[in-house]
């Protein structure tokens, strides 16, 4: 059986008119351009820079609400509106603290960095001798004493 076939008597069950399908022209994208590697510091970096500049973008609209409903308590004289004025003092107070652990974390960081770069490590150590030669040196040096139980 042919397509054809096939296809005119499910047409003529669902009781439809066969129908020309549009060609669609396949256009070729434009070369995309590669991502600019960054490093790890410029991404602290930025990282850091954005987030001091949103914490410190918080605490100024805080620090105005806080102002609004300042004045709001003091014209309502209701405690709940005290209340919610403290709270509202509190929270930013702890998005302070928020930018103070911030400057903590970036100087950690630092020093890891640092850190890291002071460390110095030795690979692939060639040793000529005999092992006896390799204790006698290691004896001498103190690194090891005569007695095996102090070894361990």
């Amino acid at each position: 059986m042919s397509k054809d076939k096939a296809f005119e008597s499910l047409d003529e069950t669902f009781n439809i008119e066969p129908t020309e399908v549009e060609k669609v022209e396949i256009v070729k994208r434009e070369e995309e351009k590669p991502l600019k590697m960054t490093t790890r510091e410029d991404d602290i970096e930025k990282d850091y820079t954005y987030q001091r500049a949103q914490l410190y973008d918080l605490v100024e609209k805080m620090q105005e609400t806080l102002n609004e409903s300042m004045d709001a308590a003091m014209q309502s004289q209701h405690p709940r509106a005290y209340e919610v004025c403290f709270n509202g003092a509190k929270a930013t107070a702890d998005v302070v603290d928020k930018l103070a652990d911030l400057q903590k974390k970036m100087k950690d960081l630092e020093v890891e960095d640092t850190k890291v770069q002071n460390t110095n490590t030795q690979n692939n150590i060639f040793l000529s001798g005999s092992t006896e030669e390799l204790l006698k040196s290691l004896k001498e040096a103190g690194s090891i004493s005569n007695n095996p139980i102090d070894n361990k």
